[in-house]
């Protein structure tokens, strides 16, 4: 339940254009965004090429979640996207539960946000699914190592961390 942001972050850091004004030297790539360059801000959301070529991949051992080859997300749909991502691997844990006759004790989702350097947009940079799962009889000895086992298999949590 691991999704990541590849790459790092651009580098060069500064100002184009003056406070409030639109940059047309650069072509827009984020259809439907401003064009408008932030103050201190190399470019705008429409020209922002971080945002555009912004990637994310589960790092996850689950094989049947979204993302387990890197894919763009608008950063307007992220929040949607991720939290729908995130949900998947809710659905597993209470799949998993009832298959083996366990219970979900806690299923949380948290996101997480960033804003990008380039342009200055916010945009949801990651997620964290944390499951617990208790399973009858976990008392006895042998259920300690069936929890150990399905900590390292992903069924304890993960996240999404971004990269540009």
């Amino acid at each position: 339940m691991d999704l990541r942001i590849q790459g790092g972050y651009a580098q060069g850091f500064g100002a184009i254009g003056g406070i409030g004004q639109a940059q047309e030297s650069k072509p827009v790539v984020n259809p439907g965004a401003s064009t408008v360059v932030q103050p201190g801000k190399k470019s705008s959301p429409a020209q922002c090429e971080t945002c555009a070529n912004r990637m994310y991949q589960d790092g996850s051992d689950e094989g049947d979640v979204s993302f387990k080859a890197p894919g763009h997300i608008d950063p307007g749909a992220s929040a949607a996207t991720v939290r729908g991502h995130e949900q998947e691997h809710v659905a597993n844990a209470y799949e998993k539960a009832a298959k083996e006759g366990g219970k979900v004790m806690q299923a949380s989702v948290r996101l997480m946000t960033a804003v990008c350097p380039e342009c200055g947009r916010s945009y949801v940079s990651g997620g964290l699914t944390t499951t617990r799962i208790s399973y009858p009889n976990e008392n006895q000895p042998y259920m300690q190592g069936r929890k150990s086992f399905d900590a390292a298999n992903g069924a304890v949590g993960g996240k999404l961390d971004l990269a540009v």
